[in-house]
This record gives C-alpha cells, sequence and structure tokens, in this order.
C-alpha cells in the first residue's frame, strides 16, 4: 500500500535538521576548496545533552509506519514502535554533531543498540534526550558514538537507543585504508521471512520518518554516490528485522524483545529480494544461506520464550 504524502506534513523538525547538515556538510566542502583551515579542536565527550518534548505522534501516522515495516497496527493499540524512534530522536542527534571535525558528507550509518526498558506509550508527548557519547578515531575511520533516551511522564526512559556513525577518513596515518570485511548469512541460517522490497521503498520510509536523504529516493544521486539504484534506509531494514522476528517466532507479541543489537553491513539496493534468517539468537537480512549480509544482528528477550 503506498504511503500518502500527507505524513510528509509531519516531518518538519526532521526536514529542518536535514537541511542544517547538508548545509554544514557543503561548508566543509568550500573550505576545503578555498584552501581554508578545518577546525582540529575536538568537542569533549560526552558532548552536552539537548532535550525537547515533543507532542504525542499521530495515530495515522503510527499505523500506516507499523503496515510500512510489516507489522501488525492491531498489536501496538496504546504503544508507539521501539525502532520508531529516527523519526523523533534524529534532530538531536543532528545537534550532538555540531563542531565535529569530520567530513560529515561522507558519514555512514554503522549499527544501533536498541534497549526497550517499557512500552513507550502512544497519546502522551514524548520526552527525548541526546549525546555525544564517544569518538572512536584509529585513523583510518571514526566511529561516533550518539544515545538517544525517549520517555513519557508514565514510562520514563522507555526506549535507549545507540547509534553508531561510521566517517571514512581520507590521508589516514599510516596510508591504509579500513581494511573491508564482507558479513555473509551463515549456511546454517533459519529462513523466516522472504521480502520483495519494491523501487518506492526509500522514498515511503522517509515520507513516514523525514529521512529525505535523497541516496534513499533520487535513483540519480544515488548513481552519483556509487550504487547501482537508490538504497534502504538502514533503519527501515532494521525495523522490518524486528516486526519479522516478532510475527514469526513470538507469535505476533510486540513485549517480547528487550534488546536488539545491528549492524548494517552492506547497501541494500532497490528494488530487493531478501530474506530475513535466524540463528540461535543471532538475525541475518541477506540473499541467503552463504550469501552476503546487508544486517546482521543479535537480541535478546524479555521472556523465556526460546527460538
Amino acid at each position: 500500500m503506498p504511503v500518502a504524502n500527507k505524513h510528509v506534513l509531519q516531518q518538519g523538525p526532521v526536514l529542518a535538521s536535514l537541511a542544517g547538515a547538508a548545509v554544514a556538510a557543503l561548508r566543509q566542502q568550500l573550505d576545503a576548496k578555498l584552501g581554508r583551515p578545518a577546525p582540529t579542536g575536538m568537542p569533549p565527550v560526552p558532548s552536552q545533552e539537548f532535550s525537547a518534548t515533543i507532542p504525542p505522534r499521530p495515530d495515522d501516522l503510527l499505523r500506516d509506519y507499523v503496515r510500512n515495516c510489516g507489522g501488525d497496527p492491531s498489536a501496538y493499540r496504546g504503544m508507539v514502535p521501539a525502532h520508531m524512534f529516527p523519526q523523533w530522536g534524529f534532530p538531536l542527534s543532528a545537534k550532538t554533531l555540531a563542531g565535529i571535525p569530520y567530513p560529515l558528507v561522507r558519514v555512514l550509518n554503522g549499527g544501533c543498540r536498541l534497549q526497550m526498558n517499557l512500552p513507550l506509550p502512544s497519546g502522551e508527548p514524548l520526552h527525548v534526550r541526546a549525546r555525544l557519547e564517544d569518538i572512536d578515531d584509529n585513523g583510518r575511520r571514526a566511529v561516533l558514538h550518539q544515545r538517544v533516551v525517549t520517555g513519557t511522564d508514565s514510562a520514563p526512559d522507555a526506549v535507549v537507543a545507540d547509534l553508531y556513525a561510521i566517517v571514512p577518513l581520507a590521508g589516514a596515518k599510516d596510508g591504509k585504508r579500513e581494511p573491508k570485511v564482507t558479513a555473509r548469512v551463515p549456511d546454517d541460517a533459519e529462513e523466516l521471512q522472504r521480502w520483495r522490497i519494491g523501487p518506492q521503498a526509500g522514498l515511503e520510509f522517509a515520507k513516514l520518518t523525514g529521512d529525505f536523504n535523497p541516496v534513499h529516493w533520487v535513483r540519480a544521486y544515488a548513481r552519483a554516490a556509487g550504487f547501482r539504484s537508490t538504497i534502504l534506509h538502514g533503519f527501515a531494514t532494521m525495523a522490518r528485522a524486528i516486526e519479522g522476528l516478532q510475527r514469526t517466532i513470538f507469535a505476533g507479541s510486540v513485549h517480547a524483545l528487550r534488546v536488539v543489537d545491528v549492524k548494517f553491513t552492506k547497501p541494500l539496493v532497490l528494488p530487493a529480494k531478501v530474506g530475513l534468517y535466524l540463528r540461535g539468537h543471532e538475525m541475518y537480512v541477506g540473499d541467503a544461506p552463504g550469501g552476503p549480509a546487508y544486517l546482521v544482528g543479535t537480541f535478546e528477550t524479555n521472556t523465556k520464550a526460546e527460538t
């Protein structure tokens, strides 16, 4: 089912943050071309904490988001999906990167650890906090660790998301690039679901979350960036994987998972036919057992349910 254009009107804060990030990245590029010295000072970590209280998420947005991710909206009655946090968390997380002396235009989404302490109630204002926790720079790449915490008055600190952004560094200190490691779906992994993801999936997810990075929905831009076509958001792949786990091995329960920890290991080029695979408490999104994986991760449960 196509995503309604009306949801774009609900993405103002995220769109403003994206615009601000784009301007900052362009300024970095312009300064480099003009030979202006780049900032060398590193901001302290942990950084200043940014916070905001935002209105409850609209019911129609929640419903269409869950459907887009392959979930059942009725299972989330009275709840906001924890994996929807980028929709309200991105504006604050973007603020934590102000003054970072890295080429943010090259930043990659490396992964996310999502801890669900309590169900996140719908119909209540969301209290959101974000800060930059750490910077790991080995001379070849920098990993920026951000934390976004979301709660309400009745469920404080309900959802904690740790984000890991990767910035490849030109002119590495030892003259070497970060080695590439191809993640693969294990040969003995069990296929839980098979997905057909259409060419407009990036645009549809952008309408629901506000992440309109053109690499996800403008084919010409994606090709100029080195991809065959547009690529799916990493968080869209994660959300589909979470919903797939819940619907297949937890009988549709949205309360079974406590922690999901994933890495985005390969861009998922659209359109695509991929599977969700399971081996114990490990999950993978990939083409087939033995083939490359686009997402690898682990999960912990709230129950004694075993896979």
